[in-house]
């Protein structure tokens, strides 16, 4: 334990310095890649709403759209997406069921699986884009503070 935790612990003050979570965590959250407090979207991920996103933080104000057609990279992301889950599904049907023989079951069962997570594709391919794959943008630990 330093002096300052050993200062505070006998005055009795807590330290209620903001400590942002990690990026994994931060994008997980949907929050501001710069400053990892604000929210990306103002709506949940599933709801009778559609999902409204934010046009900047609320806490840095940093303008989310880079540019005009900035999201349709996301676009190719989520298809990337789609395609991994309809394979994941297709094995995990085929393991548990063992059947080859119905066309039906595996249409139905995909379709459903498209239409679940469409929801969540479109959300985290937004996110990967902006923490990930958009060169220059970095957590700034000075725009995480109050």
């Amino acid at each position: 334990m330093n002096t300052s935790e050993s200062n505070d612990k006998m005055s009795g003050k807590r330290n209620t310095q903001y400590y942002p979570a990690g990026e994994f965590a931060s994008a997980l959250q949907a929050k501001c890649p710069r400053c990892r407090r604000g929210d990306l979207f103002a709506s949940p991920m599933y709801g009778w709403k559609a999902q409204k996103m934010h046009s900047e933080c609320s806490h840095c104000g940093m303008k989310f759209e880079k540019e005009p057609g900035y999201w349709y990279v996301s676009m190719f992301i989520s298809y990337a997406m789609n395609v991994a889950e309809l394979i994941s599904l297709a094995v995990a049907l085929y393991v548990f069921t063992g059947n080859l023989e119905d066309p039906y079951l595996y249409v139905g069962v995909l379709f459903a699986g498209v239409l679940l997570l469409s929801p969540f594709n479109y959300r985290y391919s937004r996110v990967i884009l902006l923490y990930w794959l958009t060169p220059g943008l970095h957590f700034d630990p000075e725009k995480s503070k109050d």
